[in-house]
Formats: C-alpha cells, structure tokens, sequence
C-alpha cells in the first residue's frame, strides 16, 4: 500500500529541506520526495496547513517496565510518544529490576516490536545499579542495546565509569551520564536559592550537577571517549561543556523541555509535580540553556519521560521526582525556542542529532529510509489538559499551559500510529 502526504511542507533538518511538497511512501519505506508527485494507487493524505518532520528522536525516556506498570508500561508510553510525534525512544534502565542482564533487555525489545514507537534501551553499567561492579558490556550489547547508562543515578565508582567508558567507545555504544554529585544534593527537593529559602525547602545547590558534569567530563577527557551529558540545567554545567568541547573533548549533551520554560518559581505551589532531578533552576539558568542550544554547545532536547502516580505525588515531601513530557515535548520546545531558532533547527535538536548521538537509522525523511513522520502545525496554540493526555501518568509540570505547535498526525514505518 501506497500512501501520498501531499502539499506539506517538508522540514528536514537532515537533507536541508524546508519547502512545500509530497512524500511517496511505499510500505514501510520513504520512497520519493518531491513536488506535485501524482502516482496511481495510492492513498492520498491532504497535508496542506501542515509541516511534515522527521519523528522525533527522544533519547531519555522511563518506561516504567518492567516492574513499576502501575506508572506506565511500554505500550501506554508508545502512544504518548506517538501522540507527540516520537517515533524513536531511548529507555533509561532504572527498571524494576534495573536492566543489567541480557535476558531481561531481550525481553523488552521484543515486546517492542507491536508498540506505537521504536524502542531502543539503554543497558545498566553496573550491576543493580549499585555503582560498585560492572556489568558484561559485551552481552548487553549483543542482546541488543544500544547504549550504557547508570541513570537515575551517577556511576558510583570512579574506576566503573573510567572502564564503561572505555568499553561503550570500543563497543561502539552510546555512554549516557547522570551527572549529580549525590553528597552535595544530600536529599534536596528543588534548587537552593531564594525559593527554597522562602518555603524552608532543603535545596540542591547547582554545584551538585556542575560537579558531576566536571567529573565525567575529566573521565571521558582522561582516555579520549566519548561521552553524552543528560539532563543539562544549570548555568555551570553549560560553561563547563563548552569549555570542555573548546578542549577538544568528545563530550555532547541533552537538555530538556522543562527547563527551558520553567523555573523554580513554579515550586511556589508546593506541587510535587514540578519536582524532577536535576530540579528547576534559576531564570538565569534558564536563559543559559537557551543560549546553549542555540550556539551549540548543547546538542539535543530529551523529555527524561518520568511517570508517577497522582497518589506517589500528592504529597510534596514524600513525593518522588520526575514528569513526563513525550507528548508536550515538541510544544514545549517550540514555544520556548520560537524566535530564537527556526523550525528546522528545533527538529535537528529533536529528530536528528539524537539519531546522530545514538547512531540509529531515524532523523530523516531521505528516500529508502523508514518511513517516521510527524504531521505537525507550528502555529496552533493549545492548553495542555493532563487528563487528555494518552499516557497512564498525569504529572505534566506543563498542565494547564498554552503551549504552540501541535503533532497532529505520526507514522511509524508507514502506518499511522496517532491522529488528532
């Protein structure tokens, strides 16, 4: 089956594209790209008003499973994907249990294959995620993941991250960093600054992440590999990445949504929903990932996806951290990015450079590729409603907001996986 999305305007960071015209989709695969293409026997789709974008890459995401369901499980957060134009996911291993054997990353991917999104995962790089012994690179890999991380949680042991390192570069898998010096974060529940001192919340003081970022940094630096920061949020983490890629240092690094919109004012609420970890910084930091992203020295927007319950977070104390964002991501972006950088840039910072980063075959609309596409509007406005939202979870930090641009359609490998 033939499918025609014609008269969009195609944005494709990838080839350089940003114009109007048609894409031939032939089964799962992009067959041609042009303008006014008119084959017999195909299904015709009428994208006018719409902007067809590769599908966006999301390389930091908690499925939740196996072992915590009840928050979201692997098919519910495909369809938040999908409702947000994601149509390639990075899973962090912080499962129940953590994502240190062959058998279980195995198990994952194969229940992947029927989900509404392309489910690649990050393997543990110690065992339980305990930071003490590491786990067998060489099997995780060949049961299929793609990348190594200890997130949720920096790699405890100097010489464990020093020797994962090493082998994700020889393996030719991507090495994700938590970034977090845990004695300085001593249990915050938001950023140390006037906020928390006006509520008498114990804070996490930035230096908590700058010191993480300056140690990874330094291990990567120390042996010549590579390295990819997560969840970038303060100012000192950003200085420390570009002085680090000024050295020549082989270091890229992802922000996300959250902490390019909000700020720890937000907390004022006491509503554990805008509690995540890195917390909401300052709007100097704010504005320091923004001129990050827009120079370059940051390289990607991930969503660190992090379903809970309404009942987990009730109470603001006890709450845990996290929020998810697949399905605001692009909207969330584009509203805070939105004359700064253009379309195109947006889509190479959430489609293409992550594919790039993860070296997986997404990010582009090129013909033989498969067929991932996202149906976006650049120009709707809307009101995130968390309650028509197709996840399980409902802790968006974004609930209530009016965000602009809007995924109205996904394909994942020709078949439409979302419509509006």
């Amino acid at each position: 089956m033939k499918i025609l999305l014609k008269g969009a305007r195609i944005t494709d960071p990838s080839q350089g594209i940003d114009g109007q015209g048609d894409i031939l989709i032939d089964g799962e695969i992009i067959e041609k790209i042009g303008e006014k293409l008119d084959p017999e026997g195909c299904d015709i789709v009428d994208c006018r008003g719409l902007t067809a974008v590769p599908g966006l890459v999301d390389m930091h995401v908690h499925l939740r499973d196996p072992g915590q369901t009840h928050k979201e499980d692997l098919y519910s957060a495909c369809r938040a994907a999908a409702a947000g134009g994601v149509t390639s996911l990075l899973a962090m291993p912080n499962t129940t249990p953590p994502m240190d054997s062959p058998e279980l990353v195995r198990d994952l991917l194969s229940r992947a294959e029927t989900a509404d999104a392309n489910v690649y995962t990050a393997a543990c790089v110690t065992k339980g995620m305990l930071g003490g012994e590491c786990t067998d690179m060489e099997a995780l890999k060949a049961a299929g993941a793609i990348a190594l991380s200890d997130d949720g949680r920096p790699v405890g042991r100097a010489s464990c991250l020093l020797e994962g390192l090493e082998k994700a570069h020889r393996l030719g898998l991507a090495f994700t960093a938590h970034c977090e010096d845990t004695d300085l974060a001593n249990g915050g529940l938001m950023n140390l600054g006037p906020v928390s001192e006006k509520l008498g919340v114990r804070g996490i003081p930035p230096a908590a992440e700058d010191c993480g970022v300056a140690r990874e940094i330094a291990a990567a630096a120390s042996i010549g590999a590579p390295v990819h920061i997560c969840h970038v949020s303060t100012k000192g983490s950003v200085e420390l990445i570009r002085d680090a890629k000024r050295r020549g240092v082989r270091v890229t690094a992802e922000t996300c949504p959250h902490y390019l919109l909000l700020t720890d004012k937000a907390l004022r609420s006491m509503d554990a929903d805008f509690r995540m970890n890195p917390p909401l910084g300052s709007e100097e930091d704010r504005q320091a990932l923004i001129e990050a992203l827009c120079d370059g020295t940051l390289d990607a927007i991930s969503t660190d996806h992090a379903p809970h319950t309404p009942e987990e977070k009730a109470d603001f104390e006890k709450a845990p951290n996290g929020s998810i964002g697949m399905e605001t991501s692009f909207a969330a972006a584009w509203t805070a990015l939105r004359g700064r950088l253009g379309l195109s840039e947006v889509i190479a910072l959430m489609s293409t450079a992550p594919a790039k980063i993860l070296g997986i075959p997404a990010g582009t609309l090129r013909p033989g590729a498969k067929a991932d596409v996202a149906l976006i509007d650049p120009d709707e406005a809307w009101t995130v409603d968390p309650d028509k939202l197709h996840g399980k979870s409902r802790n968006t930090p974004f609930k209530g907001m009016e965000l602009t641009g809007r995924v109205r359609a996904a394909y994942l490998k020709g078949k439409k996986v979302f419509e509006l």
